[in-house]
Protein backbone atom coordinates (compact mmCIF):
# COMPACT_ATOMS: atom_id res chain seq x y z
CA UNK A 1 0.00 0.00 0.00
CA UNK A 2 1.32 3.43 -0.97
CA UNK A 3 0.27 6.14 1.46
CA UNK A 4 0.53 9.70 0.20
CA UNK A 5 1.29 11.95 3.17
CA UNK A 6 0.80 15.65 2.58
CA UNK A 7 -0.10 18.92 4.20
CA UNK A 8 0.65 22.57 3.78
CA UNK A 9 3.88 24.14 4.99
CA UNK A 10 4.39 23.94 8.77
CA UNK A 11 1.59 21.48 9.46
CA UNK A 12 3.66 18.69 11.02
CA UNK A 13 4.33 16.27 8.16
CA UNK A 14 7.81 15.52 9.47
CA UNK A 15 6.45 14.52 12.88
CA UNK A 16 3.94 12.15 11.28
CA UNK A 17 6.65 10.70 9.02
CA UNK A 18 8.75 9.97 12.11
CA UNK A 19 5.81 8.08 13.61
CA UNK A 20 5.59 5.86 10.53
CA UNK A 21 9.37 5.29 10.61
CA UNK A 22 9.18 4.24 14.28
CA UNK A 23 6.82 1.48 13.19
CA UNK A 24 9.28 0.35 10.54
CA UNK A 25 7.42 1.78 7.55
CA UNK A 26 9.76 3.06 4.82
CA UNK A 27 9.23 6.78 4.20
CA UNK A 28 10.16 8.71 1.09
CA UNK A 29 10.67 12.36 2.04
CA UNK A 30 10.42 14.53 -1.08
CA UNK A 31 11.75 17.63 0.69
CA UNK A 32 14.80 15.74 1.99
CA UNK A 33 15.49 14.43 -1.51
CA UNK A 34 15.30 17.94 -2.94
CA UNK A 35 17.84 19.07 -0.32
CA UNK A 36 20.19 16.22 -1.34
CA UNK A 37 19.80 16.98 -5.04
CA UNK A 38 20.52 20.66 -4.38
CA UNK A 39 23.18 20.21 -1.70
CA UNK A 40 26.97 20.09 -2.09
CA UNK A 41 27.75 17.89 -5.08
CA UNK A 42 24.03 17.41 -5.72
CA UNK A 43 22.89 16.24 -9.12
CA UNK A 44 20.89 19.42 -9.81
CA UNK A 45 23.33 22.11 -8.70
CA UNK A 46 24.93 22.69 -12.12
CA UNK A 47 21.58 22.75 -13.95
CA UNK A 48 20.12 25.20 -11.44
CA UNK A 49 23.19 27.44 -11.67
CA UNK A 50 22.97 27.38 -15.47
CA UNK A 51 19.32 28.45 -15.41
CA UNK A 52 19.53 30.74 -12.35
CA UNK A 53 23.07 32.19 -12.30
CA UNK A 54 24.42 33.20 -8.91
CA UNK A 55 22.12 30.95 -6.89
CA UNK A 56 24.68 28.30 -5.98
CA UNK A 57 27.95 28.10 -4.11
CA UNK A 58 30.22 25.63 -2.30
CA UNK A 59 27.28 24.43 -0.20
CA UNK A 60 25.14 23.77 -3.26
CA UNK A 61 22.03 25.78 -4.00
CA UNK A 62 21.53 28.87 -1.87
CA UNK A 63 17.83 28.43 -1.15
CA UNK A 64 17.33 32.08 -0.23
CA UNK A 65 18.87 33.31 -3.48
CA UNK A 66 16.95 30.74 -5.51
CA UNK A 67 13.75 31.66 -3.70
CA UNK A 68 14.31 35.31 -4.55
CA UNK A 69 14.86 34.35 -8.20
CA UNK A 70 11.47 32.62 -8.46
CA UNK A 71 9.29 34.35 -5.85
CA UNK A 72 6.36 36.01 -7.58
CA UNK A 73 7.63 34.91 -11.00
CA UNK A 74 5.41 32.05 -12.25
CA UNK A 75 7.48 31.40 -15.39
CA UNK A 76 10.68 31.16 -13.39
CA UNK A 77 9.03 28.87 -10.84
CA UNK A 78 7.84 26.58 -13.64
CA UNK A 79 11.37 26.52 -15.07
CA UNK A 80 12.71 25.46 -11.68
CA UNK A 81 10.01 22.80 -11.33
CA UNK A 82 10.95 21.40 -14.77
CA UNK A 83 14.43 20.83 -13.36
CA UNK A 84 13.53 19.55 -9.89
CA UNK A 85 10.35 17.50 -10.26
CA UNK A 86 11.61 14.93 -12.81
CA UNK A 87 14.70 14.31 -10.66
CA UNK A 88 12.60 13.80 -7.52
CA UNK A 89 10.26 11.51 -9.47
CA UNK A 90 13.25 9.38 -10.53
CA UNK A 91 14.48 9.07 -6.92
CA UNK A 92 10.94 8.23 -5.75
CA UNK A 93 10.62 5.47 -8.37
CA UNK A 94 13.92 4.01 -7.17
CA UNK A 95 12.63 4.12 -3.57
CA UNK A 96 9.44 2.29 -4.61
CA UNK A 97 11.45 -0.33 -6.48
CA UNK A 98 13.71 -0.91 -3.46
CA UNK A 99 10.67 -1.30 -1.19
CA UNK A 100 8.33 -3.19 -3.53
CA UNK A 101 8.18 -6.19 -1.20
CA UNK A 102 7.10 -4.08 1.76
CA UNK A 103 3.38 -4.13 2.59
CA UNK A 104 3.30 -0.38 3.15
CA UNK A 105 5.34 2.69 2.22
CA UNK A 106 4.78 6.37 2.88
CA UNK A 107 5.42 9.04 0.30
CA UNK A 108 5.81 12.35 2.15
CA UNK A 109 5.10 14.82 -0.66
CA UNK A 110 4.14 18.38 0.28
CA UNK A 111 2.68 19.12 -3.17
CA UNK A 112 0.86 15.80 -3.55
CA UNK A 113 -2.42 17.40 -4.63
CA UNK A 114 -0.90 20.38 -6.41
CA UNK A 115 1.18 18.24 -8.77
CA UNK A 116 -1.18 15.29 -9.35
CA UNK A 117 0.62 12.83 -7.10
CA UNK A 118 -2.57 11.67 -5.39
CA UNK A 119 -3.28 9.56 -8.48
CA UNK A 120 -0.12 7.56 -7.81
CA UNK A 121 -0.96 6.46 -4.26
CA UNK A 122 -3.55 4.14 -2.74
CA UNK A 123 -4.61 6.44 0.08
CA UNK A 124 -3.98 10.06 1.01
CA UNK A 125 -3.38 11.36 4.51
CA UNK A 126 -3.37 15.10 5.22
CA UNK A 127 -1.59 16.55 8.23
CA UNK A 128 -3.29 19.70 9.46
CA UNK A 129 -2.84 22.21 12.27
CA UNK A 130 -4.53 25.46 13.28
CA UNK A 131 -3.44 28.46 11.19
CA UNK A 132 -1.89 30.25 14.19
CA UNK A 133 0.32 27.23 14.92
CA UNK A 134 1.30 26.85 11.28
CA UNK A 135 2.27 30.52 11.13
CA UNK A 136 4.29 30.32 14.34
CA UNK A 137 6.18 27.22 13.14
CA UNK A 138 6.96 28.59 9.71
CA UNK A 139 8.07 32.05 10.82
CA UNK A 140 10.66 30.41 13.12
CA UNK A 141 12.48 29.06 10.06
CA UNK A 142 15.65 30.87 8.98
CA UNK A 143 15.00 33.37 6.21
CA UNK A 144 11.22 33.03 6.37
CA UNK A 145 9.07 36.13 6.37
CA UNK A 146 5.34 36.77 6.57
CA UNK A 147 5.41 37.82 2.89
CA UNK A 148 7.11 34.57 1.83
CA UNK A 149 4.63 32.53 3.86
CA UNK A 150 1.73 34.38 2.26
CA UNK A 151 3.14 33.63 -1.20
CA UNK A 152 3.68 29.95 -0.37
CA UNK A 153 0.13 29.67 0.94
CA UNK A 154 -1.10 31.20 -2.31
CA UNK A 155 0.72 28.49 -4.31
CA UNK A 156 -0.59 25.60 -2.22
CA UNK A 157 -4.04 24.07 -2.21
CA UNK A 158 -5.78 25.49 0.90
CA UNK A 159 -5.68 23.32 4.00
CA UNK A 160 -9.47 22.89 4.17
CA UNK A 161 -9.51 21.65 0.55
CA UNK A 162 -6.68 19.19 1.23
CA UNK A 163 -8.62 17.84 4.20
CA UNK A 164 -11.69 17.37 2.00
CA UNK A 165 -9.65 15.46 -0.59
CA UNK A 166 -7.95 13.22 1.96
CA UNK A 167 -9.01 9.64 2.50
Amino acid sequence: MKIGLTGSIGMGKSAVSKMFRRFGVPVFDADAEVHKLQGPGGALVARIEARFPGTTGPKGVDRQKLGAAVLGKPDELRALERIVHPAVYHVRQHFLLQNRSRPMVVLDIPLLFEKGGAKQVDVTVVVSAPAFLQTRRVLRRPGMTAAKLKHIRHLQVPDHVKRQRAD
